[in-house]
Parts: C-alpha cells; sequence; structure tokens
C-alpha cells in the first residue's frame, strides 16, 4: 500500500504558475500509475492529467491540455503537476492518486486506488 501526500497548493493570480507535488511513502511511488484529479466547491471529482509508471503515457482533460504538464520522478518517488495560465474555473482541491490497473486512453479518468488528502489552488481574476 501507499501513502500520498500533495503539496504545493496556494492563493495565485489568474495566469501565474503553480507546481503540485505529491511525495510516495509506503511502497515505491514506480510501482504505480499515478493521477492527478481535482474537486471544486459543489462539483465531482474529475480527472485532470495521468501518467503511467514509465511515464511513457500520458493524458490531460481537455480543459487543462497546453497549460498543465505531469511527470514523475521515480527516484525521487515523486509526482508533479506544472500548472501554467491559471485560470479562476482552475480553483479545486487537487489530489494526487495511484493505481496498479494500468491506465490507458479508455479508462485514466476513472477512479483510482489510493489518495492523498488534497491540497487547495485557488486562483483570483
Amino acid at each position: 500500500q501507499v501513502q500520498l501526500v500533495e503539496s504545493g497548493g496556494g492563493l495565485v493570480q489568474a495566469g501565474d504558475s503553480l507546481r503540485l507535488s505529491c511525495a510516495a511513502s509506503g511502497r515505491t511511488v514506480s510501482s504505480y500509475d499515478m493521477g492527478w484529479f481535482r474537486q471544486a466547491p459543489g462539483k465531482d471529482r474529475v480527472a485532470v492529467a495521468a501518467i503511467n509508471a514509465s511515464g511513457g503515457r500520458i493524458y490531460y482533460a481537455n480543459s487543462v491540455k497546453g497549460r498543465f504538464t505531469i511527470s514523475r520522478d521515480n527516484a525521487k518517488n515523486k509526482v508533479y503537476l506544472q500548472m501554467i495560465s491559471l485560470k479562476p474555473e482552475d480553483t479545486a482541491v487537487y489530489y494526487c492518486a495511484a493505481t496498479t490497473r494500468g491506465i490507458s486512453e479508455f479508462n485514466w479518468f476513472r477512479p483510482y486506488d489510493y489518495w492523498g488528502q488534497g491540497t487547495q489552488v485557488t486562483v483570483s481574476s
């Protein structure tokens, strides 16, 4: 089992950038496909980006393509979400998640097995 802890959230202005980090413990993150999800107030949690264990397959939600970049450093047991050109609609709690199911274009956005506690991102206009 893996434990996930997110960091890097905060309050920024529209157009700013943030980098979220997800630190894994318990088991090496290289055993998992990883994803970032977000949940805005009053809305369902939705997938933002995902990366498979080797880093060779990456997926993004249409709403963040070209602005967000997911990456991973298996040696450091970390996953990152670089966010640029942030918009007020990006405001949400961002969650790091892990799964062993093997993500693909057909399932990368479905709920994962393990979750972090979330980090708040607030983008002011």
